[in-house]
This record gives C-alpha cells, sequence and structure tokens, in this order.
C-alpha cells in the first residue's frame, strides 16, 4: 500500500537514483519514517519536512506546490466531520468508509471525477 505523496517520494528518489537510507540521512529522519511514509503508514508530514524534501531535490515552485498539495491528500487515515451536516452526509459518509475497501478502481476514479466536477462547478468568492 502506498499513498500519491508515497508514490512521489519514491519517483524522485528514483529519479535522483537514491536510497531512502542516504535521503533518510540528507533529511535527518530515520529511514524507519521515510519508508514509513512511502508506504502509507503515516499520515501527513509536517511542513518543515515538506520544505526540507523539496529542497533536496531541488524542485521548482510549482513541483513543490504540487508535492505540498499531494500530501495534504495522501493521509491514509483520515476524519469526515459531518456535524452540522443534514443526516444523508453523514450517512453517506459512513457508508464510504465501510465500503472503499470493496470498491473496483474505476468506481473510485468515477467518483472522484464526479466530486472533482462538483468542486470545480462551485462558484468561487472573489
Amino acid at each position: 500500500m502506498t499513498t500519491p505523496f508515497g508514490k512521489a517520494v519514491r519517483h524522485l528518489r528514483d529519479r535522483k537514483g537514491v536510497s531512502q537510507k542516504e535521503m533518510a540521512a540528507a533529511l535527518g529522519v530515520s529511514p524507519a519514517y521515510l519508508s514509513a511514509l512511502e508506504h502509507g503508514k503515516r499520515g501527513m508530514p509536517s511542513f518543515d519536512f515538506l520544505q526540507r524534501v523539496a529542497g533536496y531535490f531541488n524542485v521548482i515552485w510549482d513541483e513543490a506546490e504540487e508535492l505540498f498539495r499531494i500530501a495534504e491528500i495522501s493521509d491514509p487515515r483520515i476524519v469526515v466531520d459531518t456535524a452540522g451536516l443534514p443526516p444523508e452526509y453523514t450517512a453517506f459518509a459512513n457508508r464510504l468508509s465501510a465500503e472503499i475497501r470493496n470498491l473496483p478502481p474505476e468506481t473510485v476514479r468515477r467518483l472522484a471525477g464526479i466530486l472533482e466536477k462538483a468542486c470545480n462547478s462551485r462558484v468561487k468568492p472573489g
């Protein structure tokens, strides 16, 4: 199992040709921590860690921004707060939580597309 952030870090490491051990030493973390991040066993890393990763790989601003965005959506243990929302929102969140492991990848992609479309169609303030 991995997360989008773990996949991105692995790609950056492969591109640079460094091991987890080398990268961990350069960033001042343990190889076990880095492995746990790459394999989706740790939550979102700190902003400081993300900055060190971006600096280590010498990524340009746009790529660093994308890395930070990916980290935000990569926490494998999320909490959905539906307090104050209509009951059907709570029911949906609980149903998704119970069924997510059983959904085929195509269904997840379709649901993500529906969500993305809904989010993009909202009127943005400003």
